[in-house]
């Protein structure tokens, strides 16, 4: 019994080592061919703001509403906990580093994970299942220029755009509670907002939308490229690239924290 236990551990092990370096060989070779498609500019270029179109307008609503809600939110809850132990106008600042730092860039790269994420991962993953992108490399076209680049180029672009928007409205939308629950001015709000801010601010919340925008896309659009078993695998990729980015997004979170804010 002891022998049969300690040789399914190692049959699970080594079938886990081989499937990820699997995944990892898979990975970048798919992203070897997308760099390489960079280089047919007029094939991927049309599509590509077609794509960033798509992106920008398409999530646009949702962003603002989710970064107006979280915005909203946190001066209520900044109200609640700091209200009467500091100056009224440090909460000001507690609003616009939370939103630029931390709520403005994660909250929209989830909500596209799920916007944008599932559609690239649906589409690709049905045209694989459906033999259009063997079709496509059966005509010596390179589905990187086709498909994948412009995806990632319109991803990486409009992303961190609708990430600044998105700040822009927590900021907004936190300055407009604030004066409805609270007893502060417009010169108070400016003068708390200052105090705490730092010009890296700004960059460091479009480095985070520009690294997550990375991996909503070059996650989305692999793993709807390796779909396998029809209809069935289309889901499972399509809920994989989800769960993928999304966790992706969240370590990344984590790692560029501790590297860029010392």
């Amino acid at each position: 019994m002891a022998d049969s236990t300690t040789l399914d551990i190692r049959q699970i092990t080594g079938r886990v080592v081989l499937d990820g370096a699997s995944q990892v060989g898979r990975l970048t070779y798919f992203i070897v061919d997308m760099f390489r498609g960079l280089s047919e500019v007029r094939i991927w270029w049309p599509r590509m703001m077609v794509e960033a179109w798509n992106i920008g307008v398409g999530s646009l609503f949702i962003v603002l509403l989710i970064s107006g809600f979280a915005g909203a939110v946190t001066a209520l809850q900044a109200r609640y906990q700091f209200t009467g132990t500091i100056p009224i106008y440090y909460l000001a600042g507690v609003i616009v580093e939370s939103i630029v730092l931390e709520l403005g860039p994660v909250l929209t790269a989830l909500v596209l994970a799920g916007r944008i994420g599932a559609r690239y991962a649906a589409e690709l993953g049905t045209m694989r299942v459906t033999e259009q992108i063997d079709a496509l490399e059966s005509l010596g076209r390179s589905p990187g220029s086709h498909l994948i680049v412009p995806r990632v180029i319109a991803g990486l672009i409009m992303i961190p755009v609708l990430t600044i928007l998105a700040d822009v409205m927590g900021i907004g939308a936190g300055w407009f509670s604030m004066k409805l629950v609270l007893p502060i001015t417009d010169a108070d709000f400016a003068y708390g907002a200052r105090s705490f801010w730092r010009p890296f601010d700004a960059t460091y919340s479009v480095i985070k939308a520009f690294f997550f925008a990375g991996s909503i896309t070059i996650i989305s659009c692999y793993m709807g490229f390796n779909t396998q078993q029809g209809a069935e695998g289309v889901g499972r990729s399509t809920t994989g690239a989800v769960v993928a980015s999304s966790v992706l997004i969240l370590l990344l979170d984590v790692l560029l924290a501790n590297l860029l804010l010392q």
